[in-house]
């Protein structure tokens, strides 16, 4: 009888050593994935820092880097097992200074600041459609189609603009020479970021099973392109990437509308054969 109080009381008391212990492991990060964060973050400020001291190639070039190390330290996250709260969103204030900070201020270096205020509006409007569009997404994690982005992701819009400075530089054009194109690009992907229109996310490609052969070689054929010219093959791909939401939201939206017209017209034959029947009943 008095052993009963005792076990209860050694049961009550491991049971708060094993919460104590699990409270100290949760107060650590991971450090693998957010490594690979810490990387990103470091590229997009230096992209800002080449920038101010007019070396555009590079900042282009650094925003690419961080557009690799973003894509990487989910996917290591992912595969280790080692995912939180804490690297979710210290990836998301990482990529609002990766691409949605040192896109537009890269941009209105190079070009938009002979503009004036308008220039820097421009830029502006880049940066807080970025904000926007990663604030949405932590919103919607659990219940937006993981097959589709909504609005043009900041990475692919970050590239976009880096594309063009880097294109610009390989050509020796004059930024000042191009000031309405790099408003035209930079307003249009800020809004693009905030909009309804779908993107494809790419997140049904399993890269844990086989694929075949033909697979490898098609993985290849892309590595020889990039190399043959990066700027103008990484501008005209992400280009393409913002030009195919439009097209798919309008694709679906039309087959939404022929399955509506479809359904309405099934509606209607059934009432019609009832009149029918209706009429030849005496």
């Amino acid at each position: 009888m008095y052993g009963q109080p005792r076990r209860c009381m050694s049961v009550f008391v491991m049971s708060e050593e094993q919460q104590r212990t699990s409270s100290k492991r949760r107060r650590g990060i991971y450090l693998l994935p957010n490594l690979f964060t810490t990387a990103a973050l470091f590229a997009g400020f230096y992209a800002i820092v080449a920038a101010i001291g007019a070396r555009f190639e590079e900042a282009a070039v650094a925003i690419f880097v961080a557009m690799v190390l973003d894509g990487l330290d989910g996917r290591v996250a992912r595969m280790t097992n080692t995912q939180s709260a804490f690297g979710a969103e210290y990836d998301s204030l990482a990529d609002m200074i990766s691409f949605g900070l040192a896109p537009a201020l890269v941009m209105y270096l190079w070009s938009l600041q002979d503009m004036g205020k308008l220039g820097w509006l421009a830029a502006f409007i880049y940066t807080a459609g970025a904000a926007l569009r990663l604030a949405r997404f932590n919103t919607q994690l659990g219940t937006a189609d993981k097959r589709f982005f909504q609005g043009l992701p900041s990475p692919s819009a970050a590239a976009i603009l880096a594309g063009l400075v880097w294109v610009g530089h390989d050509y020796r054009l004059d930024g000042g020479d191009l000031t309405w194109i790099s408003l035209f690009f930079t307003v249009a992907a800020g809004l693009l970021m905030v909009s309804n229109v779908r993107f494809y996310s790419f997140k049904e490609l399993d890269m844990k099973g086989r694929v075949p052969f033909v697979a490898l070689l098609v993985l290849v054929l892309i590595f020889v392109l990039v190399s043959l010219d990066p700027p103008q093959v990484l501008f005209a791909t992400f280009l393409l990437y913002a030009l195919s939401g439009p097209v798919v939201t309008i694709w679906m939206l039309m087959r939404r509308r022929r399955q509506r017209l479809a359904g309405g017209e099934q509606g209607k034959h059934p009432a019609a054969k009832d009149g029918e029947e209706g009429e030849k009943r005496p």
